[in-house]
């Protein structure tokens, strides 16, 4: 697994049941702005997608969008954690779990040893 996507599955990871993120946000929220696509292809290969809730992460626009297990069990499983799904789409300004930037560079600076 490439140190990307153990980045991202580890901040997929801290989004709470009932809420969404999208593949925007978190290719943001890793400093990486314009690296959607990567964010998604390393969703696809997500080893474990129930314990890593990558059913979590969705569209900008508020569709659901791709699912490794199926777009319908994406849906169903969003729907049993309290998200609402209307012409299937999802109500970002009700759902969405905006990721802080901070706690990324936060995590990043720990991890590298410090010069002397």
């Amino acid at each position: 697994m490439s140190r990307f996507q153990a980045s991202v599955l580890g901040l997929v990871s801290k989004v709470l049941k009932g809420k969404v993120t999208t593949y925007k946000e978190l290719a943001r929220a890793l400093g990486r702005p314009r690296a959607w696509r990567a964010v998604a292809n390393a969703l696809a290969r997500n080893p474990n997608p129930i314990k890593i809730p990558c059913h979590r992460v969705v569209r900008s626009d508020g569709k659901i969008g791709g699912y490794k297990l199926g777009v319908q069990r994406k849906a169903r499983l969003l729907i049993e954690e309290g998200v609402e799904i209307r012409g299937e789409k999802i109500d970002l300004e009700k759902y969405l779990l905006n990721l802080k930037i901070d706690t990324v560079l936060e995590r990043r600076a720990r991890s590298k040893p410090l010069s002397g």
